[in-house]
């Protein structure tokens, strides 16, 4: 069997006695693997790395070191939440890198969305490469795979081109002087979770909002700039405000906001007003293989787009897509 492929056998993993078997298998695995030397975590603070960090300080406690690198691609006080979450509530070993320039820098005027993701997979790998000349002992690069990013970035059958790559993946340079060490990598999204909850991380956490690693990278579409990437951030904030207030940030899976590198003319203050469209995606999932799209009220909608086209400089229309996956997937690049 190869290492990247989920044998047939594999029992899903969906109470707490399999998660904990998982568990114990596991670390076993990772105190094998890693011996006495450190393991650098990529940290955003998503559910996949949260899960890593537990199931690692569980397998190897002080020797795992986490990082957290700003890549400028962060949701609105995404940064400041995982800082004081993992380092002031869990008293987690992080280190927090501020690289936003550097990696905009690297993105400007990048258009295609595998370049981009490649770019900020290679760029991510970098950072960890410098944060690692100045720890010792430092043999392992620790990082969130799951077994939907592996299905999606390789060819699974013949005559049929990857979906995406993704940084985790397919994004890795050759010469990674690091040993990768991926405990999740044949899971499913729900499965993570129930791993999740049995390690006693909390359910907030657990079922938190998923965000792909190359952040708002991806839903800023086309060329990425500056003022394009901010209105995106406050839309996608507007959002996430408006659904927490009608309960429907527990029901949705995933929502997000996208904006496409075009303006439309609009009118403000009685004037031409060329904008951006802010396009809502919000979805439904148990694997991530496939998606549903959320009804959502229109009472909802609404309000969400009277705030967006009010308080958001560059927009001036609002979207809703109702694509399932398939045919689209769930980000759009």
């Amino acid at each position: 069997m190869e290492n990247n492929v989920r044998p047939a056998s594999m029992e899903r993993i969906t109470t707490k006695a399999l998660a904990d078997a998982f568990i114990a298998e596991q670390v076993a695995a990772v105190r094998e693997q890693v011996g006495d030397k450190k393991v650098l975590l990529a940290l955003s603070g998503g559910v996949d790395s949260s899960v890593v960090a537990a199931l690692l300080i569980k397998a190897i406690g002080k020797q795992l070191v986490c990082v957290h690198v700003n890549h400028g691609l962060m949701r609105k006080n995404e940064s400041e939440n995982v800082v004081e979450l993992f380092q002031n509530q869990l008293d987690a070993n992080l280190i927090y890198v501020d690289a936003t320039d550097r990696f905009l820098d690297l993105l400007a005027g990048v258009s295609d969305p595998e370049q981009k993701r490649k770019i900020i997979g290679k760029e991510f790998i970098n950072v960890f490469a410098d944060e690692a000349r100045n720890l010792e002992g430092i043999e392992f690069l620790a990082q969130g795979t799951i077994y939907p990013d592996i299905l999606e970035s390789i060819k699974q059958a013949e005559g049929k081109k990857a979906v995406k790559s993704h940084h985790n993946v397919g994004g890795l340079p050759e010469d990674l002087k690091f040993a990768l060490v991926e405990p999740l990598k044949l899971l499913f999204k729900d499965e993570v979770r129930v791993v999740g909850e049995a390690l006693g991380l909390p359910h907030a956490m657990v079922y938190r909002q998923p965000f792909p690693g190359p952040g708002l990278g991806v839903r800023c579409l086309g060329a990425i700039t500056r003022d394009r990437l901010t209105a995106l951030r406050e839309a996608d904030a507007i959002l996430r405000d408006e659904f927490d207030k009608c309960g429907l940030a527990e029901k949705v899976w995933q929502y997000f906001v996208i904006i496409p590198d075009m303006k439309s003319v609009g009118v403000k203050d009685d004037s031409r007003y060329e904008g951006w469209p802010a396009i809502i995606r919000a979805v439904n999932t148990v694997d991530a293989m496939t998606a549903t799209i959320e009804e959502i009220p229109y009472s909802v909608l609404h309000k969400i787009t009277s705030r967006i086209v009010t308080e958001v400089e560059g927009i001036n229309r609002v979207l809703y897509d109702l694509t399932p996956k398939p045919t689209g997937t769930i980000e759009w690049e």
